[in-house]
């Protein structure tokens, strides 16, 4: 059992990354840890894991949590068996299976007899049935020290694993075994991750924001389905909040015109009556601060619900905010955009596939690129975009503008800012208020419009590449993604959902994420 009793953490600079975490996770459990980017959610598993030091309140488990990290740069100087701090024992248990039988070593092993025996088994498990304890963490793939990580599971048989974005790096095999091993496993879980198939096997949603933890007793999508339900009743008091604000307004323009002409008509019987100036300037005093006090009341009233409305627009999801818009007049579905007859690549005179590849992509198709680290994606990529030509075969290119955004949207320079970025895509000569219109409609403000796209997060760069291809003039007939979900949140992840659903052009996408795939509608595969 883990508990979590007021949990809050600060960062060097004094300020709080989040505040008075309280959640109970038993025996068994396998939850989900959910939020939006930057609210704390890795912070929180290193400091369950013991990595990090809480800035106040109480942790209680029985026994240390097993830890997979999201990044693994930190242990490249490693062996694997480093790594996996299990280096001692195995070389305890050689030592003394060869008679070295030390008293180190029996301290060492610690009764571990069958430690080996489950190293080979959580190895083989993984698909790394040949690999070298002994080898450098540095020499393996993002996806083998993935595995590494998650053989350790098997190896140490912890009680309670904690998991950060463990399906980043795996292809479509390693995750179905990630998938089936979380089925199976006895070991009470919490995992981070926006893998929405992995999310939908655990049994318990946990919503992390900087203020607390919201517990959803199903799996991720009953947690929309409960979040739905919110947003509508959240929607629903905008409506009647923005109403309000129409009526007080309203109303503070009637009581104002009804309050200027009783004063013109006060004005006008005191001058036929003949009143003195004097007395004429102390009634003429007495009405303006009657007026001032009158609007004082209504703007009082109109700033508390527009404070109101702004702080529940704030609590809308993103996307609810965001308004997407591409130009798609020009695109003709079943037009043939490409087409590949044969055709095959060699390195080192070896042929890159075994058979050669022969398909067409017509305007309005959606393809995903499925095949393993080393198939050849990237390649095939840079042939259809024109960058290669194959060497057997021939292919035929018709598409006018096509455009490739990789995982990390590298077509953003790091060395411009916001607006510099944005007007580089201006191609029809929109005026600058145009071009700022637009980048509030992708929640990017006066506020941001300076900042430099290096200082962006995984999220924030998707939205802003999102921004400039509604700005250009042309959308581009074809778009390439390549693993565009690797480095954001759930919530990003709908609001690229949501774009790329009203975009009408031909998409190719290369990912792992087969739920992504399944909603944004992918019909067609090549398979590499």
């Amino acid at each position: 059992m883990l508990i979590l009793q007021n949990i809050s953490y600060q960062h060097e600079n004094k300020d709080m990354l989040f505040q008075n975490l309280s959640f109970t996770l038993n025996n068994h459990d396998k939850i989900a840890l959910v939020g939006n980017n930057g609210v704390g959610k890795s912070t929180l598993l290193k400091i369950i894991a013991g990595k990090l030091n809480a800035f106040s309140g109480q942790i209680h488990q029985k026994t240390k949590a097993y830890f997979v990290p999201q990044l693994f740069g930190q242990f490249n100087d490693l062996t694997v068996s480093e790594a996996l701090n299990i280096k001692d024992k195995i070389n305890s248990l050689k030592e003394i299976l060869e008679g070295v039988v030390t008293e180190e070593n029996l301290l060492l092993l610690d009764d571990d007899w069958t430690i080996e025996e489950r190293c080979n088994e959580a190895l083989s498990y993984w698909n790394l049935p040949d690999l070298d304890l002994n080898q450098k963490m540095e020499s393996l793939s993002g996806g083998q020290k993935t595995k590494v990580f998650l053989a350790g599971i098997i190896i140490h048989q912890p009680e309670l694993v904690l998991l950060d974005e463990p399906s980043n790096h795996l292809d479509f095999e390693g995750r179905s075994l990630l998938y089936n091993f979380i089925k199976s496993t006895a070991s009470s879980l919490l995992i981070v991750s926006h893998d929405r198939t992995l999310l939908n096997i655990l049994n318990k949603t946990f919503e992390m924001n900087s203020d607390g933890v919201s517990v959803y007793g199903g799996n991720y999508d009953f947690y929309r389905e409960q979040k739905k339900v919110e947003n509508n009743a959240l929607d629903l008091d905008v409506q009647n909040k923005e109403k309000a604000l129409r009526k007080a307004k309203e109303k503070e323009r009637e009581t104002m015109e009804r309050q200027n002409k009783l004063d013109s008509r006060g004005k006008k019987k005191q001058e036929k009556s003949g009143v003195a100036r004097i007395m004429m300037n102390t009634l003429r005093n007495n009405a303006e601060n009657s007026s001032s006090k009158l609007k004082d009341v209504h703007a009082e009233k109109i700033s508390g619900i527009s404070e109101d409305l702004r702080q529940l627009r704030a609590n809308l999801p993103m996307i609810d905010q965001m308004k997407f818009g591409f130009y798609n007049t020009s695109f003709h579905k079943g037009k043939l955009l490409f087409k590949a007859n044969e055709i095959n690549h060699n390195y080192d005179n070896e042929l890159l596939w075994k058979e050669n590849l022969s398909f067409e992509i017509l305007s309005g198709d959606r393809l995903a690129l499925k095949g393993l680290n080393g198939s050849g994606k990237t390649t095939l990529i840079k042939i259809i975009l024109g960058k290669f030509l194959p060497k057997k075969g021939n292919i035929t290119s018709l598409e006018k503008k096509s455009i490739y955004i990789d995982q990390d949207y590298a077509l953003l320079d790091n060395h411009l800012k916001i607006y510099e970025q944005a007007q580089l895509f201006n191609d029809c000569g929109l005026e600058e208020h145009d071009i700022k219109m637009r980048l509030n409609r992708f929640l990017f403000t006066q506020n941001d419009w300076d900042k430099f796209c290096s200082d962006l997060s995984g999220g924030e760069r998707m939205r802003l590449m999102l921004c400039c291809l509604t700005i250009s003039n042309e959308s581009p007939e074809i778009i390439i993604l390549d693993e565009p979900t690797n480095n954001l949140d759930i919530q990003n992840i709908e609001i690229l959902t949501a774009a790329i659903n009203e975009y009408n052009g031909t998409l190719i996408v290369v990912s792992h994420d087969q739920s992504f795939l399944e909603q944004i509608n992918v019909e067609k595969t090549i398979q590499l």
